[in-house]
């Protein structure tokens, strides 16, 4: 089936497409949004190059997707809670997220969608990877799937206080995160999902691990865990299931959390890097 109020061009074999011809900034019509969010369901990620988009113009493009999330970690701007603002300064040498993840799986109703958009970006640097978990389970033996089927992981933002510990966060990215006792306390809460998810609008069934918020598989200690998870972090981002995309300053990507992993790129020392995200609610993953 065709589009005819949209361009939809792939970008990778495996997943990832540019869309053309949607103006983000005004309301768009039912037919419109239709498609941009059938091509969302089928290429997992797509981009949306050259918008001028206020925060509330993205929230509102995000709220068609679903209920908005606050992030329990990261700080707001005043005012604002669904946003978040992910800054990278030029005197930083870390950047947020710099490892595959899918977001917030330490939430019993992780996003359904992450919405970024470009404000500034570095002159070279700074892409971003996704890959597919369709293909990465698909992928797998039968006897892979068949044990994978019965497993779930236990999930939690652990990392978070394991950073913080460890003086990973300067001053101007500790000004970004809430280190007050009560959030220490919710980066040690777990949460339990399925390890292989059914996508609640398309069917198919995904590989739903990562190495940011998994701590173990349920009934198993962390040292069991870890050979197969290890494999799985591996197999799940094999070349044949990415793709790349260089950011340009107006470009608003969304990605299908339920089935995509992404990983920021952390190669652009001495510029800064500002984006705008904004992260929609998806269901209990089954």
């Amino acid at each position: 089936m065709g589009y005819r109020t949209i361009d939809v061009r792939p970008i990778s074999g495996a997943l990832g497409a540019e869309i053309m011809g949607a103006d983000l900034s005004v309301e768009l019509s039912e037919r419109a949004f239709a498609e941009i969010h059938r091509a969302f369901l089928e290429h997992l990620v797509i981009f949306i190059r050259d918008q001028d988009l206020s925060s509330e113009r993205q929230k509102a493009f995000a709220r068609r997707f679903g209920p908005l999330i606050i992030d329990p970690f990261v700080r707001s701007p005043e005012g604002e809670p669904e946003v978040m603002e992910v800054v990278k300064e030029r005197s930083e040498r870390k950047n947020f997220g710099n490892v595959w993840h899918t977001d917030a799986t330490f939430l019993e109703r992780p996003p359904l969608g992450s919405f970024l958009y470009a404000i500034e970006v570095p002159p070279y640097g700074g892409d971003t990877m996704f890959a597919n978990q369709y293909l990465a389970y698909e992928s797998l033996s039968e006897g892979m799937r068949r044990l994978l089927d019965g497993l779930k992981a236990v999930h939690g933002a652990r990392s978070y206080n394991d950073e913080i510990d460890r003086g990973s966060y300067t001053e101007a990215r500790a000004m970004k995160l809430r280190f007050d006792d009560v959030m220490r306390l919710a980066a040690g809460q777990e949460v339990v999902h399925p390890v292989v998810r059914t996508h609640p609008e398309t069917g198919r069934r995904a590989l739903y691990v990562h190495p940011a918020y998994v701590l173990r598989f349920e009934g198993w200690s962390e040292a069991e865990s870890r050979p197969l998870l290890e494999f799985l972090y591996a197999h799940s981002t094999r070349p044949e299931f990415t793709c790349r995309y260089r950011w340009m300053k107006g470009t608003l990507a969304l990605w299908d959390n339920r089935c995509a992993l992404h990983y920021p790129i952390n190669d652009y020392h001495g510029f800064r890097r500002v984006m705008r995200r904004i992260t929609a609610e998806g269901d209990r993953p089954i």
